[in-house]
């Protein structure tokens, strides 16, 4: 069995049966697979539901909304509808994808959230997405016996010490290796990583382990040639500690990929992954880091609206030695896809196709969605806060070896952008990149301290500082030390002074002495 490279995450629920009125046609639902033909993607990764019910004909499990008399939430309904009606008709939804999926080339991975929070029946709406188990359950939770701080964020998660848990997640799994013609199996541990009371987490490791080791085991059995993935975070230490013993799982064979979430559905193209790679180094594990398609400015998370910070993003994961990538939750949400897509996808697995092209790096924001709880690993994040006589450092890595390609002239622009806010005119700054002072000869400064008819989410005020170096001063490939020193403070002002962007950008031209884009339109830039 061929191993993961380029694996797509679908959750079955957004693009198509939340969409679509019912009664969904099978043709529809075929959509899934039929708009990845054509593309490098070798592997879906089909989500079993939400994850305490189902949306497919399971017997081991729950189908969402069998509990519901009267529905408070007319999307979650239509989930209910459809996914019914497929199976009313003979069609089982996840029979519909494995089928499908295989008969057009792709390997086929159903996926289970193996963790939620609690919910208590007629609270708010999510409450009719969870089944009669949890419902019934919730002295098998962490918090269940109060002992516990009331701040801890895994406090309403199921408590996999209990057998009870662990086996009404294993029978599901079990069900879809054994039911149904698949390749593999990917068990999600990276959302709400939580498992155990934290004062219990010793013993724990003990119980994951054995419980995954029965899980592989079920996979293997059920075809020798499937593989189990587990997808985790991207902290192997804080993993350790959450009760998840990923070396230990990788000694002992008991896992075939490993699936590495840097951040919830948002990019980040600083994501470390060295202790992973060298984790699975010399085995027969292979590492995925997972790549996503959301970025977050400030407060606000958009898409991914350009090709450049997409393939800045692949070419600093390749450069670590990855085995692949996984296109995560803010992939999919694009459907129906249209030529963006296509054009990035396109280009992820060939690193050396996208080596000399149009690249955007830039530093991100903190995390969301209990990022912040699960302490991943520590990467440079905006914004930056400054004081006076006090440097700042923002350290970067780019995958871009600049000097080779200016060596065959094929290097457009290089550019170095800075955004920072609560100064005024007066303000003075230094900056310098890996210890040579910026000259003020390359720096353009604009003023947005003010503007008017701009969309919400760039109104971000401050100055922008753009500095277009000579090629004394340009990044080199792999890491890079920005430090930023606010020299002097305008006296009549007490806001806070912060770092809040920070991009580069390489541009390249199509040939040596060429121009640069994609017509001789471009021959005046």
């Amino acid at each position: 069995m061929k191993t993961p490279r380029i694996m797509f995450y679908q959750d079955g629920r957004h693009s198509k049966i939340y969409t679509y009125e019912p009664p969904l046609q099978k043709e529809e639902y075929e959509d899934i697979v039929n708009e990845l033909i054509g593309t490098p993607i070798d592997t879906l990764v089909f989500c079993l539901g939400e994850g305490r019910t189902m949306l497919h004909d399971t017997k081991a499990g729950e189908f969402w909304g069998h509990n519901i008399d009267k529905w408070p939430h007319t999307i979650f309904r239509r989930a209910h509808q459809n996914a019914k009606g497929l199976i009313e008709k003979g069609h089982d939804p996840l029979r519909i994808i494995c089928e499908r999926a295989q008969r057009e080339g792709f390997m086929i991975y159903p996926s289970l959230n193996i963790q939620w929070d609690s919910a208590a029946r007629g609270e708010g709406t999510i409450w009719v997405r969870v089944s009669d188990f949890r419902f019934d359950n919730t002295d098998l939770e962490i918090g269940s016996d109060g002992n516990i701080d009331p701040d801890f964020p895994g406090i309403g998660c199921m408590d996999f010490k209990h057998q009870k848990v662990r086996d009404e997640r294993f029978g599901i799994i079990k069900e879809a290796v054994t039911e149904y013609s698949v390749d593999g199996f990917e068990v999600n541990l990276a959302q709400m990583p939580y498992f155990f009371h934290p004062k219990e987490t010793d013993t724990g490791r003990t119980i994951m382990t054995e419980w995954i080791s029965k899980i592989h085991s079920t996979v293997k059995e059920s075809g020798a040639d499937r593989k189990l993935a587990i997808r985790v975070i991207n902290n192997i230490d804080r993993c350790f500690e959450l009760g998840l013993d990923v070396k230990e799982w990788i000694k002992q064979e008991i896992v075939d990929v490993i699936i590495v979430q840097d951040r919830h559905h948002r990019i980040n193209p600083m994501a470390d992954f060295t202790p992973f790679v060298q984790a699975v180094e010399g085995t027969s594990c292979t590492m995925i880091a997972v790549i996503q398609n959301l970025f977050q400015d400030g407060s606000s998370a958009h898409k991914v609206d350009n090709i450049e910070k997409t393939r800045a993003t692949a070419c600093n994961y390749w450069d670590q030695n990855v085995g692949g990538l996984f296109l995560d939750r803010g992939w999919f949400v694009d459907a129906p896809f249209g030529d963006a897509f296509y054009a990035k996808v396109r280009e992820l697995p060939y690193p050396h196709l996208m080596d000399a092209k149009d690249k955007t790096y830039y530093l991100s924001y903190p995390g969301r969605m209990g990022d912040e709880d699960t302490n991943l690993q520590a990467c440079p994040e905006l914004p930056i806060e400054l004081s006076v006589g006090i440097p700042a450092h923002a350290e970067f890595t780019i995958s871009d070896d600049l000097q080779k390609w200016n060596a065959v002239n094929r290097i457009h622009d290089v550019l170095l952008r800075i955004n920072i806010v609560g100064i005024t005119e007066l303000d003075k700054l230094e900056f310098k990149l890996n210890g040579k002072k910026l000259p003020e000869s390359c720096l353009r400064t604009i003023n947005l301290m003010f503007r008017m008819n701009i969309p919400e989410n760039r109104k971000i005020g401050g100055y922008l500082f753009i500095f277009r170096p000579d090629i004394q001063n340009w990044p080199v490939k792999g890491k890079n030390d920005l430090e930023i020193t606010l020299l002097k403070r305008d006296p009549d002002v007490i806001t806070d002074v912060a770092v809040q962007k920070v991009e580069i950008e390489t541009k390249y031209l199509l040939g040596r002495n060429f121009y640069h884009g994609r017509s001789d339109s471009d021959l005046g830039e």
